[in-house]
């Protein structure tokens, strides 16, 4: 399936996503959130607010300005100072990347909004691998918690999931200096499980997308029963869940799983790193 395009512009000047031109074009909605150091934060003159990982000494600072709100008021003296602040008193420049959900043509209006720039249009990069004989967790799709002796529990497929996406040993033997975890029990081996990995800037349309054509996947009788499809965001993203902080430097993990069944059932994990706020 196509899950892009995305684009990637070099050394884009902050004041280009305040301008009403853009905010008409592209944005339905939404804000520019910025994760400001404590000097950048105090030269820009803007209100904000800090880091709530800031510790005693507060040296990080989150910023947030409504751009549907500050284009309807062009002439206010909140878009003047925030637009001074950007493009006179501490010009900003950033390595963006840019996706739209298309309904018509926005990818070639967005190469020729940038064409000033450096701007490059990027597809996402998909790879495939086979898993031979691999250690699974026995599940029952009405047990979440698992039963003993009888199947695993959605924790325990969790951690799982992160062993088999980060290419771990599933065995335990005492010589694996790098992991010591096991596959839990009850579990069987499959003989082989089929890996796709797509990494880049996806937008939640085309996730979607791909998690229908995965329900659609038990359309016929299938021996396989369930399928995944695990979402991980970027470690330094600054918001993880809607418009919360991410903690990126004590941890960076932002995720959700979607474990499909083939009665339909579904079981979904949200996971963020410890410090971060618990998912919606």
């Amino acid at each position: 399936m196509d899950s892009g395009p995305y684009y990637f512009v070099k050394d884009l000047p902050l004041h280009e996503l305040i301008a009403h031109e853009f905010i008409s074009t592209f944005v339905k909605k939404g804000k520019l959130i910025l994760s400001l150091d404590k000097d950048t934060y105090e030269e820009t003159g803007l209100q904000g607010r800090p880091s709530q990982y800031s510790g005693r000494k507060t040296m990080k600072f989150i910023v947030s300005v409504d751009l549907m709100d500050l284009s309807s008021k062009l002439d206010s003296k909140k878009y003047k100072r925030i637009s001074w602040a950007f493009k006179e008193k501490k010009p900003l420049k950033f390595d963006f990347l840019l996706a739209w959900h298309q309904t018509g043509a926005e990818g070639s209006t967005m190469m020729s909004y940038f064409s000033n720039y450096r701007i490059q249009e990027r597809q996402p990069k998909i790879a495939l691998s086979t898993v031979t004989d691999l250690p699974c967790p026995v599940l029952r799709s009405g047990e979440l918690r698992g039963e003993p002796e009888a199947s695993c529990s959605a924790q325990e497929l969790f951690e799982w999931l992160g062993a088999v996406f980060s290419n771990a040993e599933l065995n335990n033997e005492p010589d694996n200096f790098i992991s010591t975890y096991c596959c839990p029990q009850p579990s069987t081996v499959v003989a082989k499980a089929y890996l796709c990995t797509i990494t880049g800037f996806i937008l939640p349309e085309k996730i979607r997308l791909l998690l229908e054509q995965l329900c659609r996947y038990f359309d016929e009788p299938k021996l396989a029963p369930w399928v995944a499809l695990s979402v991980q965001g970027f470690a330094d993203s600054p918001v993880s869940w809607r418009e919360n902080e991410h903690g990126f430097r004590t941890g960076g993990e932002h995720l959700y799983n979607f474990v499909v069944f083939s009665n339909r059932d579904y079981w979904l994990h949200l996971a963020v790193g410890a410090g971060d706020d618990c998912p919606p």
